[in-house]
């Protein structure tokens, strides 16, 4: 379990495909001087991984058939930055929302728009995980935890303060750049117990009911 407040941005040493998985080094200088237990879990962009052989200066993680198929880490080129941080530790304080590390989808920026050192985004928003996103509740993009700030059928927005941009890899993404996107948890429970048996949070009577129109 996370947090979304990114604690390094680290870079890509290498990523290396093996059979339908592969391996990806990071290189990372925690704040705090720590170096990770082999074994505890390091959100890179918001995907859950399994630290391996880590060191001072950087860690190794494999990546499943599963994780590749879900995720956009095998397209992260070397030297590419990537935000991460460390499991939680029980008594930690949450300053942002609970993250799982599981990513839900990719989402494209539309637009960005600049409002002084604040920047507003207009993102892509899947239907199937469109019941899973709500006006002022969660999300986490690229592992980072932003509040939404407006929402349509097919796209929401996240206000980023300078903060933000400045200490994690969002600040240098442009239009047309692809995230992972985790919704909130508790969303999914409650969408999940008001569908119907056997019904999907992509039928149409689940979109209508969200956004308040009639169905069939």
């Amino acid at each position: 379990m996370f947090t979304g407040l990114i604690e390094a941005v680290g870079s890509v040493r290498r990523l290396a495909r093996s059979g339908r998985g592969a391996r990806i080094e990071i290189e990372v200088a925690w704040p705090d001087g720590a170096v990770p237990e082999h074994g505890d879990s390091i959100a890179v962009n918001g995907a859950c991984l399994t630290a391996l052989s880590p060191t001072a200066g950087a860690f190794a993680a494999d990546l499943s058939p599963e994780t590749l198929d879900r995720t956009l880490l095998d397209e992260i080129p070397p030297g590419a930055a990537v935000n991460l941080e460390r499991a939680l530790r029980l008594g930690d304080r949450i300053g942002g929302h609970l993250v799982q590390g599981h990513v839900d989808a990719h989402v494209t920026i539309v637009a960005i728009h600049p409002e002084g050192g604040f920047q507003r985004w207009r993102l892509s928003l899947p239907v199937e995980h469109a019941r899973e996103v709500a006006v002022k509740g969660s999300v986490s993009l690229h592992g980072v935890s932003l509040t939404v700030s407006a929402l349509g059928r097919d796209w929401f927005e996240v206000a980023l303060i300078p903060e933000t941009l400045g200490s994690t890899t969002l600040g240098k993404l442009a239009a047309g750049a692809r995230l992972h996107l985790e919704t909130d948890v508790l969303a999914k429970y409650v969408a999940r117990r008001l569908q119907g048996p056997g019904e999907s949070s992509s039928t149409p009577s689940a979109i209508n009911e969200m956004f308040g129109g009639g169905g069939a």
